[in-house]
């Protein structure tokens, strides 16, 4: 069986962003939140079918896998 690709995501707020992966299979994936002074964040999330749409109604833009990954390497 064939590994699901991974989706990315980004939000980028006043003074902080988040990036979010999202494996379309099982909606599992990671949040990262990066503050001003540079700390990062990582949550492990469990999601349903609908975070997709969740993600496009706050505004959440695709991003790179590999800025997602460059980030999720500093946490």
């Amino acid at each position: 069986m064939a590994k699901a690709i991974s989706q990315y995501f980004k939000r980028v707020f006043d003074d902080y962003q988040v990036l979010v992966m999202v494996n379309p299979t099982d909606f599992t994936g990671i949040e990262l939140i990066v503050h001003p002074d540079g700390k990062i964040e990582k949550t492990e999330i469990q999601a349903d079918e609908e975070i997709f749409e969740d993600l496009a109604a706050d505004e959440f833009q695709p991003c790179s896998p590999l800025e997602f990954q460059l980030t999720l390497a500093k946490a």
